[in-house]
């Protein structure tokens, strides 16, 4: 066993090494733009595009051709939500989503409020769990767009994405999913699930980092949205700029391997889970779970631990890559906005652990990861002790 040991695998993931070797020879020997279409370095790199195309479709049960090529979940927010509020301004100006989101979403709510949309963000159950219910009574003559995100980035919920997207489509409202967290972990059907546009991203799935998609619907309803960045005519005229073959190729590849192996990995992640969890709350009194148990990533635990300060639990973890909560919003002092959504106290919320499992790690980081926890959380509530 290597120290230190890596538990960060909502934030990203290890290039799989068959990742990897599919795409060495893109960078130094098929390195053609695969919009160059009068030689055949263009049309290798075209090529190369249409099968990593087909690869990623395939995880998702889509067509390649609802497939766009993006920089990444971020992106793929950006374009699917200011996308559909441009392109059904005419229509309405209603959009609904949820407290818990990721920030890309949130951070896109806001500033299409003050473009002068209306951003309604449903709260959440204390299990993280949205209403089906709820988003029904939120929609008005005026909605243009739902987004509800698949699994959450920090407590692995796993929102009820097919009942909701029956609503929608009774509705004949476009529904987005941000489903970084959940594609490549669990099964997912666009179609199945109601969904008409979902953004997610390779780096989340033993993939690059820098490459990601958004799934836009064109069978049937077709999703329609307006293009953000102009230039080039790329992507259907989606998303401008060179595409990033290397990048698509481990895309492709990663989806590829997500197919084959998901469900084994699961089960093991399940198993590694449940002994993590088992032998942190056995030997400590005060901890809780946050988030259903039921309805989760396989990967995920996060755990509140009474009596302890955060920094310092981390700081005290010095040898053990884990997150007290979304990578994307590290720099904050205050709580997960997550969390606070849970109901959960602000000191509570400080003293949280997210803990994320993946692909390559053992059952012997994870007895060792569980006895430093206990050992650092012991300490730290004897110092806090009057």
């Amino acid at each position: 066993m290597k120290l230190p040991i890596y538990m960060d695998n909502h934030a990203t993931t290890k290039l799989d090494p068959r990742v990897l070797e599919a795409m060495l020879p893109y960078f130094t020997e098929t390195f053609g733009n695969a919009a160059s279409r009068n030689h055949v370095f263009g049309w290798q790199a075209e090529e190369a595009v249409a099968a990593a195309r087909q690869q990623v479709a395939g995880l998702i049960a889509a067509s390649p051709r609802e497939i766009v090529f993006t920089s990444g979940a971020t992106e793929s927010d950006n374009l699917a939500i200011k996308g559909v509020a441009e392109a059904s301004a005419e229509r309405g100006d209603h959009i609904v989503t949820c407290a818990t989101e990721h920030k890309a979403v949130l951070d896109c709510g806001k500033r299409l409020e003050k473009r002068g949309c209306r951003v309604s963000y449903l709260p959440v159950q204390p299990d993280g769990l949205v209403r089906p219910e709820a988003v029904r009574r939120a929609l008005t003559a005026k909605t243009v767009l739902v987004s509800i995100m698949y699994a959450n980035n920090e407590i692995g919920t796993l929102q009820p994405i097919s009942e909701i997207g029956r609503i929608t489509r009774e509705h004949k409202i476009p529904f987005h999913v941000d489903a970084a967290q959940a594609v490549g972990k669990i099964p997912v059907d666009v179609d199945g699930d109601g969904i008409d546009l979902m953004s997610f991203t390779a780096h989340k799935m033993y993939g690059p980092k820098g490459v990601g998609a958004l799934y836009v619907r064109r069978r049937g309803e077709r999703a329609r949205l307006s293009a953000q960045m102009d230039g080039g005519g790329h992507e259907r005229g989606l998303r401008p700029g060179t595409l990033n073959v290397p990048g698509i190729v481990g895309f492709g590849k990663a989806c590829a391997l997500c197919a084959e192996e998901m469900e084994a990995d699961a089960k093991r992640l399940a198993a590694l889970r449940g002994r993590l969890m088992g032998s942190i709350m056995q030997a400590l009194d005060g901890v809780s779970l946050n988030g259903s148990l039921e309805r989760r990533l396989a990967n995920n635990l996060n755990l509140s631990f009474a009596g302890v300060d955060g920094e310092s639990l981390l700081l005290g973890l010095d040898d053990i890559a884990v997150s007290s909560g979304s990578a994307c919003t590290t720099d904050t002092p205050e709580p997960s906005h997550v969390l606070r959504a849970l109901g959960i106290k602000s000191e509570l919320a400080h003293a949280s652990i997210r803990f994320g499992l993946g692909r390559f790690n053992t059952t012997e980081e994870v007895d060792y990861v569980s006895a430093k926890v206990v050992d650092v959380v012991n300490r730290l509530r004897k110092f806090a002790s009057p």
